[in-house]
């Protein structure tokens, strides 16, 4: 389910669920979903699993960057950037996968007002394989949680590592706005 992926556990005390579809609808505004990508736009090919049975042999290079350290700061530190309000629309697209392609759904983020008070904190990194990561946040509006522990994912692309174009989809879809092009 796409709100348990998004929301992990979100149920902290009695904090009202309007806080967090709030802090999801910023995310998302249907005059920038309609500019963004196209309809022509082919489907990503799923990941080949191994066959029924086996199981790929597990070895560093597969299941970590070969410097996990250094790979985990730049996730924490791409997903601050990505996710800082005061980052121009062209610095955001370059920490999110394919970013080019999803900038027109960034720059109406950009004129949300409700956007220029959140942020996100990573709160935890597992890496998944030498170009993947499990990435665990808190999605901050004004400086307070309103979806803490959220769960995403973070690839390696271009020797960068990228906020996915999945977390981004995922928050498109909590906030009611399934169509998004480029989602």
């Amino acid at each position: 389910m796409v709100s348990q992926m998004v929301l992990g556990r979100h149920s902290r005390g009695t904090r009202p669920r309007t806080a967090a579809w709030a802090a999801a609808a910023m995310l998302v505004l249907a005059p920038a979903a309609a500019a963004c990508g196209d309809d022509d736009d082919a489907p990503e090919a799923p990941a080949r699993s191994p066959a029924l049975g086996t199981s790929p042999p597990a070895t560093p290079e597969r299941d970590a960057p070969a410097d996990p350290a250094a790979a985990r700061a730049e996730v924490e530190k791409n997903w601050k950037t990505f996710f800082d309000p005061g980052t121009p629309v062209n610095d955001k697209a370059k920490v999110l996968e394919d970013g080019d392609r999803m900038q027109p759904l960034l720059t109406a983020f950009a004129k949300d007002p409700n956007a220029k008070r959140s942020s996100a904190t990573v709160t935890d990194v597992k890496f998944t394989s030498a170009t993947g990561a499990d990435v665990t946040y808190d999605l901050l509006v004004g400086g307070q949680p309103a979806l803490p522990d959220s769960k995403g994912s973070a690839v390696l692309q271009d020797e960068v590592w990228k906020v996915s174009v999945k977390t981004l989809c995922a928050l498109v879809q909590l906030s009611g706005n399934a169509s998004a092009p480029g989602c």
